[in-house]
């Protein structure tokens, strides 16, 4: 097969095109130039393109620079700006994933006659006795991203591999090693690329929109602090709110982003019987009844039921009352062994 391998810089995809060429596939890796600010986090600096050139050079397979720049901002970062204005808490590399990384590659592949897309994601693809794609856990649990990829469907699936999915990163360290890959030990990537470790999430929004500073009240509508900021106020969040020290430990459990009001309280305060879900795709067919929720609120998944709420939306009811989940947030599903992606969506 004819593969176009995205290659990041990072150990994970260089691994995914070894393995690739190993099996006798004909692999072109291909970076893809998405952030064109200043970056020293992610995957978009420019040491990531040259540690993707280097090891497809060292693989001896060809390499290309796609510059996918403007769709980057428009589906990307001009609505990660938005949604902080609007007092949303997005998450980014999750929309990068489904509008740029595999929509517009899979176009580009089309265009150029490949028969798959391959990346060095930590996930499964399976089929049902049907023949129907899954979509299933990689199998390392501390390197799993099904959560990430979440948005794929049937078409999809069709035409995209995941070479390391059923490898422990240990073993795909290993691997580099072995042929000394220049990315064997090059750190993970933990951050949002635009977002620079020097000036944060601050800096980025504040050269961008205006910031407003909002009012701390408790529960009970008591003014308690105020914070600099409102658009970077979330919830769950506990630091950086301009209360006194001491006390039981409070946590934002709301915010009105309009009244510029940020409400606090107890971690109980936080509970939530149920939560709405926009915007939802499906990996199959849609699905209700019982199922697995992951979200970032809660690192582990949690047991719910699916109702359908109509226009796209989907009500979970969580099994027990749950921490709420800051509006903006991915929210996905899992199969009741919690090893299959159902879909997801994001919280209204």
């Amino acid at each position: 097969m004819k593969i176009m391998c995205a290659m990041s810089g990072g150990v994970d995809s260089s691994v995914a095109a070894l393995l690739l060429q190993r099996a006798g596939h004909d692999v072109v890796g291909v970076t893809m130039k998405l952030w064109g600010g200043d970056s020293d986090t992610g995957c978009c600096s420019i040491s990531d393109v040259d540690d993707a050139r280097r090891v497809a050079q060292q693989l001896g397979i060809d390499h290309l620079v796609f510059n996918f720049g403007d769709d980057f901002d428009e589906h990307v970062v001009t609505p990660y700006i938005e949604a902080h204005r609007r007092g949303v808490t997005p998450n980014p590399c999750i929309e990068c994933n489904r509008s740029v990384k595999f929509a517009r590659l899979a176009e580009r592949a089309d265009l150029l006659g490949f028969d798959a897309v391959a990346t060095g994601h930590h996930a499964n693809i399976g089929r049902t006795a049907a023949g129907r794609y899954t979509l299933e856990r990689g199998a390392d649990p501390a390197k799993d991203q099904s959560y990430v990829v979440h948005m794929l469907d049937q078409a999809q699936l069709a035409r995209t591999m995941f070479p390391v999915g059923g490898l422990q990163k240990s073993d795909v360290r290993a691997l580099a090693a072995s042929i000394d890959l220049r990315t064997a030990d090059k750190p993970d990537s933990q951050d949002v690329c635009f977002i620079t470790s020097t000036g944060g999430r601050t800096a980025f929004l504040g050269d961008r929109i205006p910031f407003r500073p909002g009012v701390v009240v408790d529960t009970s509508g008591e003014r308690v602090g105020e914070v600099d900021s409102v658009e970077l106020v979330t919830i769950g969040q506990r630091k950086g709110l301009g209360l006194p020290g001491g006390g039981p430990k409070r946590y934002v459990v709301d915010v009105d982003n309009a009244a510029a009001t940020v409400t606090v309280g107890a971690d109980a305060d936080l509970l939530r019987a149920d939560l709405v879900v926009d915007a939802v795709s499906w990996v199959d067919e849609p699905v209700v009844g019982p199922v697995r929720v992951q979200c970032s609120a809660h690192g582990e998944p949690r047991l719910a039921t699916i109702t359908s709420g109509g226009d796209g939306a989907v009500t979970v009811t969580w099994s027990e009352p749950q921490r709420r989940i800051a509006p903006g947030q991915s929210v996905v599903f899992y199969d009741g062994t919690d090893t299959c992606v159902l879909g997801g969506g994001i919280c209204r």
